[in-house]
């Protein structure tokens, strides 16, 4: 059981409960290890809320992220509403660029974890020699390294590099994730870090076994993440929520 939290009445209840979710997942995220200090970003469309989307308080760590301090943002990267902290410039200058021009990107997810940034420094970037890389087989993009991402025009640039793709690799810096749900965007991410941690791994112990193309575009067709039969993998961000419930409920406040 969880603890029971009340919803405060200047939110609706779509996007309080889009609020829940994001919160669960910013405590996920901090409970495998894939924050960042009080950097990186998980942004969110707010339902029945065109051009509004929400993005973690600046300042804060993953575990301190609740329901009612995400910040709610528009497109310009101005707060909707009251909000105690500020948000991250670097976060808002692809998010809002993506959320803005692509009507599916309802969840864009970035971080910094060390097997996936050490595959973007790589030269030939994401080896499709696993079965987690596998299925990302035509998804993956790459965007060259221009430095800290706080200009707006660089925006611009990191969505014409994703081409539409759901993933982009931001060269020397770590991935982006491009998901239709939150649920699909948190099983990508999953996805793309298993995929890294397997390369890295067997990249030290020799050559890689090469997996023919056939098989690739059968793990693409079959992947829970790309065939909508499978439901995108919200029984998995569900199993984790429950998790996160029976370790610390607070993020619902």
């Amino acid at each position: 059981m969880t603890e029971a939290f009340i919803r405060p009445q200047r939110f609706t209840d779509s996007e309080w409960q889009a609020r829940i979710q994001l919160a669960a997942c910013y405590r996920i995220f901090a409970h495998l290890g894939w924050s960042e200090l009080i950097y990186n970003h998980i942004s969110l469309r707010v339902p029945d809320e065109d051009g509004h989307f929400l993005i973690n308080p600046f300042g804060l760590h993953y575990s301190e992220v609740t329901a009612s301090n995400l910040v709610k943002v528009d497109i310009q990267g101005n707060i909707v509403g009251h909000s105690d902290w500020p948000i991250n410039p670097a976060g808002f200058t692809f998010h809002g660029a993506i959320h803005a021009t692509m009507p599916n990107a309802h969840c864009v997810m970035h971080i910094h974890s060390t097997p996936t940034m050490a595959v973007c420094c790589l030269k030939d970037g994401l080896s499709y020699t696993n079965f987690y890389a596998a299925q990302l087989w035509g998804q993956v993009a790459y965007h060259d390294f221009e430095g800290i991402t706080v200009h707006a025009e660089e925006g611009a640039r990191i969505l014409a590099s994703s081409a539409g793709k759901p993933v982009l690799f931001l060269r020397n810096h770590g991935p982006v994730v491009i998901g239709t749900s939150l649920a699909h965007a948190f099983n990508l991410i999953w996805l793309v870090q298993r995929a890294c941690e397997v390369q890295v791994a067997s990249q030290a112990l020799g050559a890689l076994q090469p997996i023919t193309e056939k098989a690739l575009e059968a793990c693409v067709r079959d992947s829970l993440n790309f065939n909508p039969n499978f439901g995108a993998g919200e029984d998995s961000f569900a199993a984790m929520q429950r998790l996160i419930d029976r370790i610390d409920p607070s993020y619902r406040a």
